[in-house]
């Protein structure tokens, strides 16, 4: 049976009369009514509309008419909003100063937050955003997680070629720094102190994604012959919890201009990550790597060291943090780089010192103008005390900051469980007179008092997070020691990395829409 055709105005009221006008006439003539008009009372829309429903005999037909005057209503509204978004784009073209080509430009200097922001404004500057040169530098740190797989790939294909810098991952804070004292590896720890955040620890709400970076997360780089990383200059990922060794390589091996790595907090290994800098990053100046298990990563060999120094002759600063490190390791590392100026092994385990006996006054090392030992716990008293000695007997020429400072005190020379600082054997005062170009933090707890160096490695190896130990710049019992007034170079000040184990992961939950990806 044929459905029966909607009723149109006249078939309902056959007293109406409709002569049909056009829509535009109709339109103006429906828009030119005042619906608040006290001197004309019929032709109020409400009043105008009751009638117009009395006037039909059948329920039915009533309600038909209902319903057709909230759809043209519905339509009329949509129509009314794109227009007036067009108006609005118009206006902006007319009284926006900058040409397109100026607009991208500035564009290009916004941070990723402000350049979706500026995108969703209106359709002009929605269309400058999408210009590739303005995600040249993608920056998606945050504070907790609230960026995920889609929102990065979204941002490295609007890149494309033009991509030059990528940072990713958790910080502990909005403008965290590699060279401040601040450790910046993030666990679950320290997350509860951002109270004003809503958290889901275990899983996601039903139908919505998660806010958490996997290991694909740097896919877009390798993809299409990995052209979004041909031109990257720089990537930064910190505290990408599930990222592994297989695509973090795979990752490398898209982005041969690379000129500065940074990796702090991943669970990928020291070697095999060294290895693919080695084979893929030839051009590479800046490395900085920050374990997420201090003192347990012993994986790098000689020989990846020594193909490292080969293939990446352009390495000028070297930070390797809470890793297993022996000397003659670091002494082919520091050595080797002709071109080294700045070096952190901070939290770093099996370092004695003895990889800067003769250093300072060859070549490969003595270029050094950084050097960070701060908390090495193997860093023994007698090596420090030479080396004292070498910078006053003229090595070390280029040297503007020295950090040696360490909570427990340095080892001893016969047994390193016995921890020892004595200012009679390291000359600090004489360097200070010498060289007081050198800005020395030398930071120790005060002669004869000294942790218990056998509970502070059961707590930090035994536990299931290791809990975190940050030395403050002046410690109640401690000395301080600064020479010279400059303040350029930061040194580490963070004793140790936390590390979370839990199975877990933290999820924030917030719109996934890309506009939005980091509003607070």
């Amino acid at each position: 049976m044929a459905k029966r055709p909607c009723p149109s105005l006249t078939s309902l009221n056959p007293s109406i009369v409709m002569l049909r006008p056009s829509m535009d006439d109709l339109l103006a003539v429906f828009l030119d009514l005042d619906d608040y008009d006290s001197d004309s009372p019929s032709l109020s829309i409400d009043l105008s509309f009751e009638r117009l429903l009395d006037s039909l005999p059948r329920d039915a037909d009533q309600s038909v008419l209902i319903d057709r005057a909230l759809n043209l209503g519905s339509l009329l509204l949509e129509a009314a909003k794109r227009s007036s978004r067009k108006r609005a784009s118009k206006h902006n073209a007319i009284a926006w100063a900058l040409p397109p080509d100026l607009t991208i430009k500035v564009f290009s200097m916004l941070d990723t937050q402000s350049l979706c922001y500026a995108a969703a404004t209106c359709s002009m500057f929605n269309k400058c955003a999408m210009d590739p040169l303005c995600y040249a530098n993608i920056d998606l740190r945050t504070v907790v997680p609230k960026v995920n797989n889609a929102v990065v790939s979204t941002v490295i294909q609007r890149a494309g070629k033009s991509l030059q810098s990528l940072k990713l991952g958790i910080v502990p804070g909005p403008t965290a720094s590699p060279w401040s004292c601040q450790s910046l590896v993030y666990t679950i720890r320290s997350s509860v102190d951002v109270s004003s955040f809503s958290w889901n620890d275990k899983k996601t709400r039903q139908g919505k994604e998660s806010f958490i970076l996997t290991r694909s997360c740097l896919h877009p780089l390798s993809v299409e012959s990995g052209a979004a990383g041909t031109l990257l200059r720089r990537l930064h990922l910190y505290n990408i919890e599930r990222m592994d060794n297989t695509s973090l390589c795979m990752a490398l091996s898209a982005c041969p201009s690379l000129l500065d790595l940074e990796i702090v907090g991943l669970h990928v290994e020291l070697r095999q990550t060294l290895m693919s800098v080695s084979l893929s990053c030839p051009l590479i100046e800046r490395l900085f790597f920050e374990s997420s298990k201090t003192g347990r990563d012993d994986s790098l060999k000689s020989p990846t060291c020594v193909d490292l120094v080969n293939n990446c002759p352009q390495l000028t600063s070297l930070a390797l943090r809470g890793f297993k490190l022996p000397d003659y390791k670091i002494r082919i590392l520091v050595k080797g780089f002709r071109k080294l100026k700045y070096v952190d092994f901070s939290t770093s385990y099996s370092i004695t010192g003895t990889f800067l006996r003769n250093l300072g006054s060859e070549a490969g090392g003595n270029l050094l103008e950084v050097l960070i030992l701060r908390d090495c716990m193997h860093l023994k008293e007698v090596e420090v005390a030479r080396f004292f000695n070498a910078l006053l007997g003229g090595d070390f020429k280029f040297l503007r900051h020295l950090d040696i400072s360490n909570r427990e005190g340095l080892a001893s020379d016969g047994d390193w469980y016995e921890r020892c600082y004595s200012s009679s054997i390291i000359p600090l005062k004489e360097v200070s007179e010498v060289r007081q170009d050198i800005c020395l933090l030398s930071e120790f707890p005060s002669e004869g008092s000294f942790i218990d160096i056998d509970q502070m490695v059961d707590s930090e190896f035994n536990s299931e997070i290791s809990v975190p130990s940050q030395l403050s710049s002046h410690t109640s019992d401690g000395s301080l020691l600064m020479i010279s007034s400059e303040s350029s170079y930061n040194s580490d000040q963070g004793s140790g990395n936390e590390e979370g184990q839990d199975s877990g992961y933290i999820i924030f939950e917030e719109s996934s829409d890309e506009v939005d990806f980091l509003a607070v």
